[in-house]
């Protein structure tokens, strides 16, 4: 006998009944109305299922069943959370490890450090164009084998790099270690929207970002104190043996998160061993995600075609440009300027990680406090557009941060204030990072793959624009006046954030749902 639960409100208003084996959809329902979190008597009158305590609704509404990742213990999901992390930190510590690598490479091979920087340029190019390709195959073949399997190809590439003889070879690695690496970059958001309730998303996302953004100052970090006394080769060859690692445990540890909500059907989990989910053997042969391949690949289309993903993206590719290409370029300015060698530039690299873990601390409390303000003063309701607030808190850091830099770098200012410079941009853009994130999950949750993908494209597609000119425009007028003009991109961008947070709601309502068969 169907036990019948109470009545549901969509937002037309309409009143339609439920079946408990049915399920409760509360984000289809409210991601366009906003979200009701802290409603202690909603959820009674309801039967909305709530968190121990009873004051928070739980967003989605999980299963029943033990195998729902909803209901897995915090321990295993923290642990997968903390792989997914650790592999998304490999893509931009390997690229960036190649910025202070450009010197003996050029030497070795006879060629301008420059000319050699163009290997770092394709990378950077393919950590974002491979994000939309993943979550597209995600969506077919399932979350496991296309981690496990992008990162074994990762962990090939990776090793090719250290042993390249040739810089055509060497470039030819880049290039493909980019695509393959950048899986949990551009996928990362799925197993957080498939582990994690609403309201903790902010944190979770708040420590996937923290790697993501620490990595690139970690790989000139560490490559730079490898340089100074081993042969480049090194350098990527410590890269090679953090993907093995990152590989092993993902082996060990990591597991399908996809799960059916949908439709009635047997459960993945229970019928077959472990390691049939991680190849992709049981995903095809039981068809458990729904999508055909048309679905899958025409995913991500659609969900860059919305209007507030779409602004989102090109937001963050304005905010984020510099980040790639100060930190790709800045070892060439600093050796002249300052005479830092191998060396102190490694030290220098310190700033930017202290600034990055500083802004995830920061970050564990703002983003939450901003929630929970929100909610107090909009009948415990959270619309996404609220999660762009935390934008407003991270500009005045980013901008003053900008105009130190280029002052101190062209006026040769005491290297501790280009440290400052950088370190305040560096903290502002963890925040950011982490507000344009939840925000478009929040926006659009069904296709948290697909956001993330196009986010990262974003990221990464301003780098490697900027790459190619960063040090020509610095000599052709002066750091001052070129970080000058940084600033007054970031302040149009910022104008991007203001429409947001004004017609969001109504652009998201306009374009409608994405309708997608599977989460």
């Amino acid at each position: 006998m169907d036990i019948e639960k109470p009545e549901i409100v969509h937002r037309d208003g309409v009143l339609s009944p439920g079946r408990i084996d049915d399920g409760i959809d509360l984000e289809k329902i409210r991601e366009r109305e906003g979200y009701v979190l802290n409603d202690a008597s909603l959820a009674h009158d309801r039967g909305l299922k709530t968190t121990a305590d009873g004051k928070t609704i739980l967003i989605p509404q999980p299963s029943d069943s033990s195998n729902d990742p909803l209901n897995w213990s915090q321990f295993r999901k923290n642990l997968i959370l903390i792989v997914i992390s650790c592999t998304a930190f490999l893509p931009d510590y390997g690229s960036a490890t190649g910025s202070v690598t450009l010197t003996p490479q050029g030497e070795e091979w006879n060629m301008d450090p420059n000319v050699v920087n163009h290997s770092q340029v394709g990378n950077v190019f393919m950590l974002g164009a491979a994000g939309p390709i993943i979550v597209a195959l995600s969506a077919y073949f399932g979350r496991y084998p296309i981690l496990f399997w992008w990162t074994l190809l990762a962990l090939a590439t990776a090793i090719w790099c250290a042993a390249a003889q040739s810089f055509e070879s060497f470039m030819a690695a880049r290039i493909l270690n980019g695509f393959f690496s950048t899986v949990a970059q551009g996928g990362g958001l799925m197993f957080i929207k498939d582990m994690f309730f609403l309201h903790e998303y902010a944190r979770k996302i708040n420590i996937w970002s923290g790697f993501i953004v620490l990595s690139p100052y970690m790989g000139p970090l560490i490559g730079a104190f490898i340089i100074n006394t081993q042969i480049w080769q090194w350098a990527f060859g410590v890269y090679a043996i953090e993907t093995g690692l990152c590989l092993i445990t993902i082996i060990l540890f990591a597991e399908e998160t996809y799960y059916d909500r949908k439709t009635i059907q047997p459960e993945l989990v229970p019928n077959a061993p472990r390691w049939h989910r991680m190849l992709g053997i049981q995903q095809v042969r039981t068809r458990y995600i729904k999508n055909s391949f048309k679905d899958a690949v025409m995913r991500p289309a659609v969900i860059i075609c919305k209007p507030v993903v779409f602004l989102t993206v090109i937001f963050y590719l304005l905010m984020f440009a510099w980040v790639v290409g100060i930190n790709t370029t800045l070892s060439i300015f600093l050796a002249p300027k300052y005479g830092f060698g191998a060396k102190q530039i490694g030290f220098f690299y310190f700033t930017p990680v202290v600034a990055a873990i500083l802004g995830e601390i920061t970050g564990h409390w703002l983003h939450d406090s901003i929630t929970s303000l929100y909610t107090k003063y909009h009948n415990n309701r959270l619309e996404p557009e609220a999660r762009l607030y935390a934008i407003w808190f991270a500009m005045p850091f980013m901008v003053p941060g900008l105009i130190l830099l280029g002052f101190a770098l062209e006026r040769h200012y005491h290297y501790m204030l280009a440290a400052l410079g950088w370190g305040l941009y560096v903290f502002g853009i963890m925040i950011v990072t982490v507000a344009v994130n939840s925000y478009v999950l929040d926006s659009y949750p069904e296709a948290s793959g697909e956001v993330a993908a196009w986010v990262n494209f974003g990221r990464t597609t301003g780098g490697f624009i900027i790459s190619y000119f960063m040090v020509e425009w610095a000599q052709d007028m002066g750091t001052i006046k070129q970080f000058g003009i940084m600033c007054a991109i970031l302040g149009a961008a910022a104008c991007m954030v203001v429409c947001l947070q004004v017609w969001g709601k109504a652009l998201r309502a306009w374009a409608g749902p994405v309708s997608f068969k599977t989460a």
